[in-house]
C-alpha cells in the first residue's frame, strides 16, 4: 500500500537511472552548487502546510487563504505559487499527516501480548490527539474529490494491517468470519471519533481513555496461543 509522505524540505530521492549516472560529477569535478531559491520554496510550502495544520486545530473551519498566509508569515501569492486551490492544500496536508503517523508506529508489534496492545493503545491515542481535526476536516470536505477519498481509504487501511500484525497471535486462533469481525470491532473501538467522545464528551483525561481502550480491547481478544 502506498502512503503518501510529504518530503523532508531539501531532501530529494535519488535518481539511478543510466542517464543520470553518467551525469554525476566525478571526484575533480567542482561540488554541485544547492538551488537556494528551490530550498527556500518548498521550506515555505511546509510551513504553509504547518499553518494550514495549526489553524485547523484552533477552529472547526476550514482556514481561509488570508488566514493561512497570515498564519505562515506569507503573503496570499505565495499560497497560490505553492498550491493551485485550497484544495490541493488539503491533499498535500494529509499526505504529511499520514506519513507522520505512519512513523509513529514502526515498535507497536514487538513483545508479549501486553507490550503489543500497550503499543498499539499508545501509538493509536498518539495519532487520534494529534490529527483528530485534521481527519474531521478530511471526512467532512472529502465530497466528490477522488483524492481525498483515497486518502481516507488508505488511513483505514493502514490501521486495519497494522492491527493484523499486532495482533496476529490471537487472530491467527480465530476463523475467518470471526477474525474479520473482532477486526471490525477493534477498528470501530479505537476510531477517532471514539477518541474525542471520551476526551471531549466525556472529560477524560488521555492517560484515562487510554485505559478504557485497553480494558476493552483486553476482553475482546481471545486468549493468546503459547
Amino acid at each position: 500500500m502506498d502512503v503518501f509522505v510529504e518530503p523532508r524540505v531539501g531532501v530529494r530521492p535519488a535518481d539511478t537511472s543510466p542517464s543520470s549516472v553518467a551525469l554525476l560529477p566525478t571526484i575533480a569535478s567542482k561540488p554541485v552548487r544547492i538551488d537556494g531559491r528551490r530550498l527556500r520554496s518548498e521550506r515555505t510550502r511546509q510551513l504553509i502546510i504547518e499553518a494550514f495544520l495549526l489553524l485547523l486545530r484552533e477552529s472547526t473551519h476550514m482556514p481561509t487563504a488570508v488566514q493561512i498566509a497570515d498564519r505562515a508569515g506569507y503573503s496570499v501569492r505565495s499560497v497560490f505559487q505553492r498550491f493551485p486551490d485550497l484544495h490541493s492544500l488539503h491533499v498535500a496536508a494529509t499526505d504529511f499527516a499520514l506519513g507522520q503517523a505512519l512513523a509513529s508506529g514502526s515498535n507497536d508489534i514487538v513483545g508479549d501480548r501486553k507490550a503489543r496492545m500497550r503499543g498499539h493503545v499508545e501509538v493509536r491515542a498518539k495519532t487520534c490527539e494529534e490529527w483528530l481535526p485534521l481527519w474531521r476536516a478530511l471526512v467532512a470536505n472529502r465530497g466528490e474529490s477522488p483524492a481525498l477519498t483515497q486518502r481516507i481509504r488508505c488511513a483505514r487501511e493502514t490501521t486495519w494491517k497494522r492491527m493484523e500484525v499486532t495482533y496476529a497471535p490471537e487472530l491467527s486462533a480465530l476463523g475467518d468470519a470471526e477474525r474479520v469481525n473482532l477486526l471490525i470491532a477493534l477498528e470501530a473501538l479505537t476510531d477517532y471519533e471514539s477518541w474525542a467522545r471520551m476526551r471531549e464528551l466525556h472529560g477524560l483525561s488521555a492517560d484515562q481513555a487510554r485505559a478504557v481502550w485497553t480494558s476493552a480491547i483486553e476482553r475482546l481478544l481471545p486468549a493468546t496461543p503459547f
